[in-house]
């Protein structure tokens, strides 16, 4: 079925804010021309299908008219979920039919290479852009056979700016507002393919900029530890990695990164020893009986291995460590996960370091502690 009807969905999907702006955009062109207001309209999808989108409101400005859309994250949501995003567009002539697309009030502008769009220009990816521009021609020539003339779109969020302070864009150099983003159109709740596409689009960044040294970080509280730490490291040689340990480092490898390093708990470095490609608590359960005969390979007391045997946290194996073997025990455990790092990556030559933190923050190890 191509055509998709959202409320429908028993987990309700959203849809990204470049189908945002495409509705709005495609709105404000039926307004212009037919003075017929939507409640919805059916817009293209990147891929392939349709989809209905609701339209808070068309206003017409003069000889322009601007349709906004309050952007749905469904089930899913992100920074921009419930905001308004807008699209202005405005006609004049030319002898065939053109749309030109830019970025208005609270869109941001790349300042820094490595992404989709040069630098200079709005941040607008090439798919939602090509999305707008296909909508808008849609509309046009259902509504207007024939239509010869240029069709200016200006997208603009007016919370951008403050939107932009909850996201990632400062740090990959798009500055002044948000981005309009979405390679499939819709937002799929708890979606892998959106945090691997920034991963690699950071690293991308990172690489563009002149880095060949990057750290990865499995959330946020890692990242401000790790930055407490080490305050001379730049920002955009930072990358929350989350749960994506093998997709990360393959991505370090292709783009010829030279060092790694790991911010990281206890429980993920555990993960990484174990070998497991994501270390998500529901995908990849921490293997007890193994971490307990790796205690024992220690010299740890058989008493001490039973009862890790039995534990349900690897912060409650941590804590029945020894104060005497914890730094054997995180050595053994930082050396596994280097293993398996260097595994992943297929580049025996990258240097690969693990920074530990416990839970209030304090660093337990660092790469002066590794060779």
């Amino acid at each position: 079925m191509s055509k998709r009807d959202l409320s429908k969905e028993q987990l309700r999907e959203g849809y990204t804010t470049g189908s945002s702006a495409t509705a709005a955009a495609m709105a404000a062109i039926r307004v212009l021309f037919s003075d017929d207001t939507p409640e919805q309209i059916e817009i293209p999808l990147p891929v392939k299908g349709t989809l209905n989108i609701p339209i808070a409101r068309v206003e017409k400005e003069g000889k322009c008219a601007r349709g906004v859309v309050i952007k749905d994250g469904g089930d899913d949501p992100d920074a921009t979920h419930g905001h308004e995003i807008h699209a202005l567009v405005e006609i004049s002539e030319a002898e065939t039919l053109r749309v030109e697309v830019e970025g208005g009030i609270g869109v941001g502008r790349v300042t820094l290479p490595g992404l989709p769009v040069p630098v200079g220009e709005a941040a607008i990816n090439p798919v939602p852009r090509k999305q707008i521009i296909s909508g808008v021609i849609k509309e046009t020539n259902e509504v207007t056979p024939d239509f010869a003339g240029l069709i200016r779109i200006t997208i603009e969020v007016p919370q951008g700016e403050t939107i932009a302070n909850e996201t990632m864009n400062a740090r990959l150099g798009i500055l002044g507002g948000i981005s309009i983003l979405g390679t499939q159109g819709i937002v799929r709740p708890f979606s892998h393919a959106s945090w691997k596409a920034s991963i690699a689009q950071s690293l991308n960044v990172a690489r563009a900029s002149g880095l060949d040294e990057i750290v990865f970080t499995t959330g946020r509280r890692s990242e401000q530890f790790y930055l407490e730490q080490f305050p001379e490291t730049p920002p955009i040689g930072v990358v929350q990695a989350a749960d994506f340990f093998k997709f990360s480092m393959q991505q370090a490898r292709l783009k010829e990164m030279r060092t790694v390093r790991w911010s990281i708990f206890i429980g993920k470095v555990v993960k990484h020893a174990m070998g497991f490609p994501y270390t998500h608590a529901k995908d990849w359960a921490i293997d007890f009986d193994l971490l307990a005969d790796w205690c024992a390979e220690l010299g740890m007391p058989e008493e001490l291995t039973e009862k890790n045997r039995a534990a349900i946290t690897a912060r409650h194996i941590y804590e029945m460590v020894p104060e005497e073997s914890r730094e054997a025990f995180i050595r053994m455990l930082v050396r596994k996960a280097r293993e398996s790092a260097c595994g992943f990556s297929g580049n025996s030559e990258v240097a690969i370091k693990y920074v530990l933190f416990d839970f209030e923050g304090k660093m337990i190890y660092s790469p002066e502690n590794q060779k």
